[in-house]
């Protein structure tokens, strides 16, 4: 039998407050594109990427290894806290970084059969999307759902850990897969 605590807790799956943030990074992301300023899509590419990846190494290996020491109602009053923000976060991170950098590989003419760094950015692409899909394919759907799971009364402990689990083990595997992706770029960047 699962391990219950006795309340659901309240917890706001979607925190309204950090909706403007949402919405001003989405817009920045839109006015790089729209007027197709190098400076400006460089900044989003770059801001987004280098918070995607910083986001998914510290979750995966400075959270995870925290949280697998807590004890079950100290693990689920910090996913409380902090799954909520990492539904706005995550896939605002992937749009900036995915969006401004296919506009950045454009402009540059790193698209072209002819560009030397087409095979490395054709790479990324390959490293990226992969990332993209666990992150908007099952990061997500497992915190959603560890929210949901601690709204219900009463919450079930276990389902909650093992999809935090889930979380956590991907967030590692693509904070490894954003050192491949570093990789690539500064060799794309210096080449």
């Amino acid at each position: 039998m699962a391990a219950r605590s006795s309340a659901p807790l309240n917890i706001q799956i979607v925190p309204l407050k950090g909706l403007p943030f949402a919405a001003a990074a989405v817009a920045l992301v839109v006015y790089a594109i729209a007027s197709n300023s190098s400076w400006a899509l460089m900044l989003v590419h770059v801001a987004g990427g280098g918070l995607w990846t910083g986001v998914d190494l510290f979750v995966g290996l400075v959270i995870g290894p925290i949280l697998g020491g807590l004890s079950p109602p100290a693990r689920i009053e910090f996913a409380s806290k902090f799954m909520p923000k990492m539904v706005l976060l995550m896939p605002v991170l992937v749009m900036m970084t995915l969006a401004a950098g296919f506009q950045v590989a454009i402009n540059l003419g790193n698209l072209y059969p002819v560009s030397a760094n087409r095979p490395w950015l054709i790479a990324s692409m390959v490293v990226v999307g992969i990332m993209a899909v666990i992150a908007l394919g099952i990061l997500e759907p497992a915190n959603i759902a560890v929210l949901f799971e601690m709204k219900k009364a009463p919450p079930d402990v276990d389902v909650i850990e093992r999809l935090m689990k889930r979380f956590v083990y991907t967030a590692g595997i693509t904070g490894l897969m954003q050192v491949a992706t570093l990789l690539i770029m500064t060799r794309v960047a210096t080449q």
